[in-house]
């Protein structure tokens, strides 16, 4: 996949809501993502190995593509046409 444009504000707020979730002793958040967010996805078999000491783990073929085809639809900004260039 070649490099978006990302809109990172977007992005950023994306990464708060889901911090948000892990939300304890007033204002703190792990700094990890929640375990039912994985936990979820891998009992529909779409992701591998979300359980024990690694700190990653493996997404499906087709799980995969659904995650770049979201980052695209959710973060990717938009082309701007810059209205002084002509088309020939």
């Amino acid at each position: 996949m070649a490099e978006p444009d990302l809109d990172t504000d977007k992005l950023d707020d994306a990464a708060l809501a889901i911090l948000s979730l892990t939300l304890h002793d007033g204002n703190r958040v792990w700094k990890g993502i929640d375990w039912s967010i994985t936990d979820r996805p891998h009992a529909k078999g779409l992701i591998h190995g979300p359980i024990g000491k690694a700190k990653s783990l493996a997404m499906t073929e087709d799980r995969l593509a659904r995650a770049e085809a979201a980052l695209v639809e959710l973060f990717v900004r938009p082309l701007s046409i810059d209205p002084k260039r002509s088309e020939p």
